[in-house]
C-alpha cells in the first residue's frame, strides 16, 4: 500500500500537533481531585466534530470520585464510514498527575524549546493523544472512503485506578463493537506494549494497647508487632520474590520479576506539626502498614494474598500478643494480548517501515486502562502504542520529542490503514 500521501499529510500538521499537545496541557486536568475534565473534552469535541466525528461527552455519574465539584467526564468520538469494516478505538486517558516540585519551567506552559514540548502531561499522555487524532486526520484525508469505524476517546482517571473512565464506559456497553484498542501511553516508538503485570494491594492494620510511654510494660506496641511482621517480608518473601522471572517482556528489566514496596505505614500518635512540641508519651495501640505487590502472568491473586497471611499468621504464632486484620484494597490481574494478534502483527510492521528498525514487544510493569477493556468488556485485541519514554511521566520537566509524536502517528496510520482494509 502506498502510505506516502498519508506520511507527507502528517508532516505538513506537524506545526498544529505541537499546537494540539499544548493546548491540551494547558488545560490542567490534575488528578486528584479531577480538575477541568469537561473544558479538556469539550475542546477535543470540537477538534473531532472538524474532523468528520460524531463526539459524545458522557459524565461517569455514580462512578468512584465522581461529584458535582469534581465531575468525571469522557468524550467518544465516532466515525462510521457506513461500509463493512472493524471498529478501531483510540484510548487516551486525559488526566495528569499532580507537578511536584523541582521543576525549571512552568508545568502547564507547554514551553517548547530544542524540539520538545515540555509539561505536565506532555509525556504521559497528551502527546500520545495529539498524535493520534493527527493520525486518524490525516488518514481521513488522504483515504475519504476508508471502510469501518474509527473512535476515538478521552478518558478520566485513568492516574487513580481509571473507574471514572474505562471501567465506567466498559460497564456501560461503549466499546461491545471495538475490534482493536490502541492506546498511546509513553513506552517508547518502536515498542508494542502488550499488556501489563497484575497488581494487589492490601492494608494490613496491627492492634496493639494504649499506655503511658514510661511504662511501655503495661500495653502492647502495634508498631513493634509491625515492624516483626515486615522483618519476615524482608527476610523471608522479598529474597522469594527476587527469585521469580516472568516469560513476559515487561520493562525495565527490574520489573521482570515480582516486586513488593511498602507504600505507607503509620502508628502512634499523628505527626507533630509543630517542630518546638513534644509528641504525647504513648504506646502506640494501632499501626497500619499498605503493600502494594506487582505479580507475574505466571502467579494469581490468590498466592499472593496467601503469602501475605502466611506471614502474618507466623507472626501471630511468634509473638503471642500480635493481634491484626488484613485488608485487601485492589486488585487486577495480568493482561497481555497475543503478540501474533493483527493487532500486533499490523502495529509492528509499520514501526519497521516508518522507523526502519524492528518493533519491540514489551509489558508494563504498572497497569493501565487495558485492565478494564479486559476484565469488563471482555476486549483482548488491545495493546499501547505512543510516543514518549516511560521514564519521563510523573517526572519534573516532563516532555515529549516532537519528532517521536510525528513518527508515532505516521506508525498509527499505517497499523489503522492495514486494519482496515487488509492492505500490506
Amino acid at each position: 500500500m502506498n502510505l506516502e500521501p498519508i506520511f507527507a499529510r502528517i508532516d505538513a500538521a506537524r506545526d498544529d500537533l505541537v499546537a494540539l499537545t499544548r493546548d491540551l496541557i494547558q488545560i490542567p486536568t490534575v488528578n486528584p481531585p479531577g480538575r477541568d475534565y469537561r473544558p479538556c473534552c469539550d475542546y477535543l469535541a470540537a477538534r473531532l466534530r472538524a474532523a468528520g466525528f460524531e463526539p459524545n461527552v458522557l459524565r461517569a455519574d455514580g462512578a468512584r470520585a465522581d461529584s458535582d465539584e469534581y465531575p468525571r467526564f469522557n468524550i467518544v468520538a465516532r466515525r462510521d464510514s457506513g461500509r463493512p469494516g472493524p471498529c478501531i478505538h483510540f484510548n487516551s486517558h486525559i488526566d495528569v498527575v499532580e507537578p511536584g516540585a523541582g521543576w525549571t519551567v512552568d508545568p502547564f506552559a507547554a514551553e517548547v524549546r530544542d524540539g520538545r514540548v515540555y509539561g505536565r502531561g506532555a509525556c504521559d499522555m497528551k502527546g500520545g493523544l495529539a498524535a493520534s487524532i493527527v493520525a486518524v486526520e490525516a488518514l481521513l484525508r488522504a483515504v475519504p472512503d476508508l471502510p469501518g469505524v474509527l473512535e476515538v476517546s478521552g478518558t478520566a482517571d485513568e492516574e487513580t485506578g481509571g473507574y471514572g473512565g474505562v471501567a465506567w464506559l466498559a460497564a456501560q456497553g461503549a466499546f461491545a463493537a471495538v475490534d482493536h484498542v490502541i492506546i498511546p501511553e509513553p513506552l517508547n516508538k518502536d515498542c508494542v506494549c502488550l499488556g501489563h503485570r497484575g497488581v494487589w494491594w492490601g492494608e494490613v492494620t496491627v492492634r496493639g494497647h494504649i499506655a503511658h510511654g514510661s511504662m511501655p510494660f503495661l500495653g502492647i506496641s502495634a508498631i513493634r508487632g509491625a515492624a516483626a511482621f515486615l522483618a519476615k517480608v524482608e527476610t523471608e518473601l522479598l529474597p522469594r520474590l527476587n527469585q521469580r522471572r516472568t516469560a513476559m517482556p515487561v520493562i525495565p528489566e527490574g520489573a521482570r520479576q515480582s516486586t513488593l514496596n511498602i507504600n505507607a505505614i503509620h502508628g502512634g500518635a499523628d505527626p507533630i506539626a509543630d517542630p518546638t512540641a513534644f509528641p504525647a508519651a504513648l504506646v502506640a495501640d494501632a499501626c497500619t502498614v499498605v503493600l502494594d505487590r506487582r505479580y507475574l502472568i505466571e502467579e494469581d491473586a490468590e498466592q499472593v494474598r496467601g503469602e501475605i497471611e502466611d506471614l502474618l499468621r507466623a507472626t501471630a504464632a511468634e509473638r503471642p500478643d500480635f493481634d491484626y486484620a488484613l485488608r485487601e484494597l485492589w486488585t487486577v490481574p495480568p493482561t497481555m494480548t497475543d503478540p501474533k494478534s493483527p493487532l500486533v502483527t499490523a502495529l509492528s510492521d509499520a514501526v519497521g517501515r516508518v522507523l526502519d528498525v524492528p518493533a519491540r514487544h514489551v509489558a508494563s510493569p504498572g497497569t493501565y486502562d487495558q485492565k478494564h477493556l479486559a476484565r469488563i468488556a471482555n476486549l483482548h485485541n488491545c495493546v499501547a502504542y505512543g510516543p514518549g519514554e516511560l521514564e519521563l511521566a510523573h517526572q519534573p520537566d516532563e516532555f515529549i520529542d516532537i519528532d517521536d509524536m510525528v513518527a508515532s502517528a505516521k506508525v498509527m496510520a499505517a497499523a489503522t490503514l492495514r486494519l482496515l482494509t487488509g492492505a500490506t
